[in-house]
Order: structure tokens, then C-alpha cells, then sequence
């Protein structure tokens, strides 16, 4: 059980038999009466927002979350198809329960999945991962790192923001969790 006053952004506990992850919270102690906590919560399984208030003594059950790492196999049609690396089992997912994790998918990576009884929630993939550029406009003589960017497409799909002197075929290190470039890998 966790107590509404220790809530914090990314604690996951479960409301109504829903598992949620805070994402913002308002400690608030009026002139009148015992503080609470004003909490964003997103729904883990929908990603919908919801605001709740709890009282600070008031007790929560944490989320009953399992985490599994698997392996990316290849990608058919919107199937994400994955093996877990203790059963050897292959299973799929589809493109909505990846979410932005689809973007920076390869074969052969592990990742770790979570789950909520059985259900698969989330995907998530390594914090940093390198991946090659597939297309962007030429960079220009004279092209500097703090000249500005460009789009540049890489070999999963995702499209990021590059500074100018960045060409097709470079092999780029990119933060997931923002979706932009770090450096040249």
C-alpha cells in the first residue's frame, strides 16, 4: 500500500482495479481541515488523463505490474512480433499497445515488457539506441553544429530533428524517452 502523500510523477498504483502512473501532483493544505494530494493520473492501459484528489493519509494499493524482457522479431503488417527470453514463447503485439516504443524498434533488440495481469501495457525500449539515417537533404559546405537542423528520417521510420551536417548513412545515437538526437554513434 502506499500512502496518498508520498505519491510522486512516475509511481504506478491502482484505482478501481485500474492501474495508473502519476504524472503531476499538488500537495494542497487549506486554512480548514486535513491536506491532499491533487494528482494527474494516466490510465496505463488507455493512456487517458484523469485528475484525482486523495487525502494525505489515505492509502492506495500499488499496481500489480509484471516485467518480462523479450526480444523484437520482425514487424508483419501492424503485428509486432517478440520472444520471451526465459520461455523462448513468441507472441505479438500490436501497433497501439507499442505507442511511440514502435518508433524505435529494430530487429534482434530486447525490451522489456509490462504487464497488468496477464495483459501486456507497455513497451519499453532501451533509453539510448543507435540508428542509421535513411534520408534527410544534403548537408551544404559550411554547415555547423549549431547552424540549425533538419528532418532526417532513420531506419525504423522516426523522423528527428539533426543539426545540418548530418548525411544519409550516419549512424546516430537518439534518447528515446524525447525523441531527439544526442550524437553521432
Amino acid at each position: 500500500m502506499i500512502l496518498a502523500g508520498d505519491l510522486r510523477p512516475g509511481v504506478k498504483v491502482e484505482v478501481d482495479g485500474v492501474p495508473f502512473v502519476v504524472t503531476d501532483f499538488h500537495w494542497v493544505k487549506p486554512g480548514k481541515g486535513g491536506a491532499f494530494m491533487r494528482t494527474k493520473l494516466r490510465n496505463m492501459r488507455t493512456g487517458a488523463i484523469a485528475e484525482r484528489t486523495f487525502r494525505t493519509d489515505e492509502k492506495l494499493p500499488s499496481a500489480d505490474l509484471e516485467e518480462k524482457r523479450a526480444q523484437f522479431l520482425y514487424q508483419s503488417d501492424d503485428e509486432f512480433h517478440f520472444m520471451d527470453m526465459e520461455t523462448y514463447e513468441q507472441f505479438f503485439l500490436s501497433a497501439d499497445q507499442l505507442g511511440d516504443a514502435r518508433k524505435y524498434l529494430k530487429e534482434e533488440m530486447v525490451v522489456t515488457i509490462v504487464s497488468h495481469r496477464g495483459t501486456p501495457l507497455t513497451v519499453e525500449v532501451p533509453t539510448f539506441v543507435e540508428l542509421t539515417v535513411s534520408t534527410t537533404d544534403p548537408g551544404v559546405r559550411g554547415d555547423t553544429a549549431s547552424g540549425g537542423s533538419k528532418p532526417a528520417t532513420l531506419e525504423t521510420g522516426a523522423v528527428i530533428q539533426v543539426p545540418l551536417f548530418i548525411n544519409v548513412g550516419d549512424r546516430l545515437r537518439v534518447d528515446t524517452r524525447t525523441g531527439t538526437y544526442i550524437e553521432r554513434a
